[in-house]
């Protein structure tokens, strides 16, 4: 056993300390990922700001117009030579974020905060239809990781803070720190692992500090709420049905177009992105609502409940435009966006409800929220994370029994269509390209810990019947809290804790191995 490995197993013998520890590298992930996003959610509200100044300025005049759009391709370009030169800080984020905790990527934290930083901002300047939750997610990862090599950490503690510094970056966007954490386990970490868990609640609260400290404790969304009755719960079925519906949809048709973009492959990347921020540039002086991440929309399906042709345009509008943003390739987000999208689709179908059946005029502010767990958790297909999330950010109690309600439906309807979760889609595609390609060389062992899932195949079987791969070895069984020493005849339940020590080198093929020994049995 060489050095490293058995620095490894020392750190399943420091249980006196451990907890100790993990805090002080949950509070580490968790300033420099709120100081970090702080910065970039500054930066974004200015750039907004400035925005429609200038829009309202140039709008009348022809030639200032013109010179508008011309500003907007000399910035497309500068833009395009940024992520021509640090892939890693280009579109969303999350996929990155995602790979690179998969092992698949190992970016460079000192060049993607910075060109991430200036790419974003630019992009939410020239009024593309991005949010701010996947460079936050981003930024949040990389601060974290940053903190961890700075500090010389071990392998094993970085992706910890990476992990949970994504979910402090969510924590940090929205002023959602429940919802980080979930995001950590749900969507990044992917399995319950109680060492992650206790760091990413650590950073996503700190996080969450530091930015209400910047933003004050206000709630992202706010509105009026009245108490969904009993009786009309039938329409809470029945939207949730249609949002599971629209939320495959959507999936299809951003990956397509996702794709479609990357054929566009032959033309130079200045070229496309300066047509993209032209477009933009042309959008925004003939409907300035749609632009950004959808702040005025959001204020003004509120604050001047529009008609349902006016609701159902700007859906249409921002639908498309949307997708059109996100999938140049620019850096942004597309969470909020998708927020935004659902609450006009849950008031559009909140009119209809009224008009056809009836239903109490004043609910129709709810269903705008329900829409917006509804078509993350169809979307994303993480409805833990959409249910919390959209409480988190609209402050309200008494819609948390209906969020979790439409949220599970829509995910079930969307997943039942076989549609593929949207970040999901993205990493395969990471995965698939040249950037996908794991650049750590690194032979240091890494711990990650597995939670056997019921109706696991590797349910009732010992440990030397199940192919793990040459890579990795089960070092830990713990069974509830008393811990197993792992031997080829232990015998293997559901809800066991399997904690495996793996070759950094083979990281991500080693996780799918093991991956597919826990899931679920063929029927």
């Amino acid at each position: 056993m060489d050095k490293k490995e058995r620095s490894t197993l020392r750190k399943l013998r420091r249980k006196n300390y451990e907890g100790f520890l993990l805090i002080v590298r949950g509070l580490e992930a968790g300033v420099a990922a709120g100081l970090v996003c702080v910065l970039f959610r500054f930066l974004l509200s200015k750039a907004e700001e400035y925005l429609y100044i200038i829009i309202e300025r140039v709008k009348g005049s022809s030639l200032a117009a013109a010179g508008w759009i011309a500003a907007l391709c000399a910035l497309g370009i500068i833009v395009s030579l940024i992520i021509k030169r640090v892939p890693d800080s280009g579109s969303s984020g999350i996929p990155q974020v995602g790979a690179e905790a998969r092992g698949l990527m190992d970016a460079d934290w000192r060049r993607v905060i910075p060109a991430k930083l200036f790419g974003s901002t630019v992009s939410v300047f020239s009024g593309l239809s991005l949010g701010r939750e996947g460079p936050s997610v981003q930024f949040g990862a990389m601060a974290a990781k940053g903190a961890a090599r700075i500090t010389h950490a071990d392998k094993t503690t970085e992706l910890r803070m990476l992990s949970s510094g994504a979910g402090a970056g969510l924590a940090a966007a929205f002023n959602a720190p429940l919802a980080g954490v979930m995001f950590v386990l749900e969507e990044i970490h992917k399995t319950f692992d109680k060492a992650v868990l206790c760091v990413a609640i650590v950073a996503c609260v700190t996080a969450d500090f530091i930015s209400k400290l910047f933003f004050g404790q206000d709630t992202v969304f706010s509105y009026q709420s009245e108490t969904i009755p009993l009786r009309s719960y039938w329409l809470i079925i029945l939207f949730g049905v249609l949002a599971g519906l629209f939320g495959a949809f959507y999936n299809s048709f951003m990956i397509f177009c996702r794709d479609l973009f990357q054929r566009l492959g032959k033309i130079p990347l200045w070229v496309r992105f300066a047509a993209v921020f032209a477009v933009s540039g042309a959008v925004g002086l003939l409907l300035p609502q749609v632009l950004c991440g959808g702040h005025t929309m959001s204020q003004l399906l509120i604050n001047e409940r529009p008609e349902a042709g006016v609701v159902l345009g700007l859906f249409a509008a921002k639908f498309l435009f949307g997708a059109f943003s996100f999938c140049s390739g620019a850096p942004g987000g597309t969470l909020y966006p998708m927020c935004v999208l659902g609450a006009y689709g849950g008031a559009a179908f909140a009119q209809a409800a009224i008009a056809l059946f009836g239903m109490d005029d004043a609910l129709w502010q709810d269903f705008a929220v329900l829409g917006m767990a509804a078509l993350f958790a169809s979307i994303v297909r993480a409805p833990v994370t959409g249910t919390i999330l959209v409480f988190e950010i609209t402050g309200n109690l008494n819609t948390l029994l209906p969020l979790a309600a439409v949220s599970v439906i829509s995910y079930a309807v969307a997943n039942a269509l076989g549609s593929t979760p949207f970040y999901e889609a993205l990493e395969q595609r990471l995965e698939n390209g040249a950037q996908a390609k794991a650049r750590a060389k690194s032979s240091e062992k890494v711990l990650k810990s597995y939670v056997i899932p019921t109706g696991s195949r590797a349910n009732g079987k010992t440990i030397a019947e199940l192919d793990w791969g040459k890579h990795s070895v089960i070092v830990s069984v713990e069974r509830g809290e008393t811990p197993i020493t792992p031997k080829g005849n232990t015998s293997l339940c559901c809800g066991d804790t399997l904690v495996f020590m793996i070759s950094q080198r083979r990281f991500a093929e080693s996780c799918k191995k093991i991956e597919q020994q826990l899931a679920p049995e063929e029927e």
